[in-house]
């Protein structure tokens, strides 16, 4: 077993995963790379940051990344997000910017989307590690089996969640999700590479909010 807190709501869900073969490799692989010196993002205790931070039982709004933040210091366990006093990376500052045509809140003075995780935001890159300076290095050692897995267990076990994909890597998601049960959001992702291709526009935050109201649902305080 990988020696790592989980909140005990999400252990219950993926219990089962965590007995299976490909998720032993994962952690075996991860293992020998330390034992090899090589530095892996995000720290140990920040690999389940976003089922920690989001409980399963208050999970409102998904949003799905790719791989972790490959430099010092970025990664720390949620999607698109940095820590405190980390410069935000260009596709969170384009968030950002859709954020304010939207809604018109204006800059955040942090990267931290902690406080959104806290309000059941849930911020789950694809790929739950990546070895520094790396980009995509561990995308092959099964992270995406166990993510897969999980998006699955939201998708049968609650209902009325929004699901928000940005990008090609994050649409591919949708088989996994049961469209007459849950809302899904496309868009390009928010990258300078595609976010002028249909990410900005998309006003997906005010979208997000208009649903959960609708479901009865508090809206998210978008305010960082």
């Amino acid at each position: 077993m990988m020696e790592v807190k989980i909140e005990p709501g999400w252990k219950e869900v993926l219990n089962k995963e965590f007995t299976k073969p490909y998720f032993k490799q994962i952690v075996a692989h991860i293992r020998s790379e330390k034992a090899t010196n090589e530095t892996i993002f995000p720290a140990g205790k920040l690999i389940f940051n976003a089922f920690n931070t989001t409980p399963f039982d208050e999970l409102k709004v998904v949003i799905i990344g790719q791989d972790p933040y490959h430099g010092q210091g970025q990664a720390h366990g949620l999607s698109f997000s940095v820590p405190d006093g980390v410069k935000p990376p260009p596709s969170l500052v384009n968030i950002f910017k859709e954020l304010k045509a939207d809604i018109g809140l204006s800059f955040p003075t942090t990267g931290n989307l902690t406080p959104w995780a806290k309000q059941g935001v849930f911020l789950l890159n694809a790929i739950l590690t990546v070895r520094a300076n790396e980009p995509a290095s561990h995308a092959k050692i099964g992270w995406m089996e166990f993510t897969n897995a999980v998006i699955q267990k939201i998708a049968e076990e609650k209902k009325g969640i929004v699901f928000v994909l940005w990008g090609k890597f994050a649409h591919e998601k949708q088989v996994f999700i049961d469209a007459t049960k849950h809302y899904i959001l496309k868009a390009a992702h928010p990258s300078p590479f595609s976010a002028d291709k249909g990410f900005f526009g998309c006003k997906h935050f005010s979208k997000i909010n208009e649903l959960l109201m609708g479901e009865g649902i508090s809206p998210i305080d978008w305010n960082l």
